[in-house]
């Protein structure tokens, strides 16, 4: 129990007047009241402002709410609840003061950390993955939460980024909600975030995949009619590249980050580097007659200053479901990734 009261506040001298539990009213000769916390921070006692002392005696509650730990009018029962928070963020190793400012000084919205999060990671990744990380998150989490502030994407929010890729494509879905946890985490690291990013909890609801196989493959005999209805077809980048993973059975992923430094045109070698590869070992593959055209054909089309062999609208590698769409227009069951069988 406080040892102030509300009176006690109302009528209290000049000077300073201690509730107990570190919560002290501080009045000014002009008559001013305002809160103190008094707490240990790191071994060293700080003095922290809570706000000035609400002596209103009627509310207008519920016309605009503000949370409490950014109000900064407090009565004596809210100063006691602030200064309870602020105490315990204080023990539980966290700066009072940044909790106390949290929304004042502006909480970024979950795109504005995805890119931050990119900076300050992406050295320590694959350049596939590093073109992969922001492109996934730009075409499937974006635009449902890339408008949200970090501290407020929940459990929810995660699902409906996730449900509809969940079943459709399980290897993307998987790879954006991890990529989801790293944003989050990354602002947890920050403290743009009061708690990591949810594990467990979001398969919950979630659709229950099929067990898992082999990729949906394409039988070998109906290739050539597929190959052939593909090289007639208007030309776009998606079918250009599916081509090229084709006759050169690659994977989906080396297609679309595939350079023009690793082409040899008169050994007609594609020399993969390690980065690019799976096993993380350097790998050559020769460039048989039909792969040669299609490389020459995208050669025609390259960008100034650009190494890919398949930039996107961006400059970037392409995403996999660039690759995936042009299976999908032809309403066809078969995975990019199927081919390589």
């Amino acid at each position: 129990m406080g040892r102030l009261t509300t009176v006690g506040v109302r009528n209290a001298k000049p000077g300073r007047h201690s509730d107990g539990d570190g919560l002290y009213l501080l009045v000014k000769a002009s008559g001013s009241r305002t809160w103190l916390l008094r707490v240990q921070v790191d071994g060293k006692r700080r003095d922290i402002g809570l706000g000035s002392v609400d002596l209103a005696t009627s509310s207008i509650d519920g016309l605009i709410e503000i949370p409490l730990l950014h109000r900064r009018r407090l009565s004596l029962a809210e100063a006691r609840v602030k200064c309870a928070a602020l105490r315990k963020a204080a023990e539980a190793g966290l700066d009072p003061v940044l909790e106390r400012d949290r929304d004042r000084r502006g909480i970024p919205t979950f795109e504005e950390v995805a890119e931050q999060t990119h900076a300050a990671l992406k050295g320590q990744w694959a350049p596939r993955q590093q073109d992969a990380f922001l492109t996934s998150l730009r075409q499937h989490a974006f635009p449902k939460i890339g408008n949200h502030r970090v501290d407020r994407v929940e459990v929810d929010d995660i699902q409906g980024v996730l449900r509809p890729i969940w079943e459709v494509i399980p290897d993307a879905a998987s790879k954006v909600r991890q990529r989801i946890g790293t944003v989050l985490n990354f602002a947890h690291s920050k403290g743009w975030r009061p708690m990591e990013a949810p594990s467990k909890s979001v398969s919950i609801n979630l659709p229950k995949r099929k067990p898992g196989g082999n990729y949906a493959a394409m039988p070998y005999a109906e290739v050539p009619a597929f190959v052939g209805m593909l090289s007639s077809s208007p030309e776009t980048i998606g079918r250009l590249a599916l081509l090229l993973t084709i006759y050169t059975a690659a994977r989906s992923g080396e297609t679309r980050n595939a350079r023009w430094s690793q082409i040899d045109f008169e050994k007609r070698l594609w020399h993969r580097p390690a980065e690019l590869m799976k096993m993380r070992k350097p790998h050559i593959v020769t460039l048989n007659a039909a792969a040669i055209p299609i490389l020459k054909r995208v050669g025609s089309l390259r960008q100034a200053n650009n190494d890919l062999l398949f930039p996107g609208a961006k400059g970037n590698a392409l995403s996999d479901m660039t690759l995936s769409k042009v299976l999908r227009e032809a309403k066809l069951p078969y995975t990019v990734h199927g081919f390589r069988s």
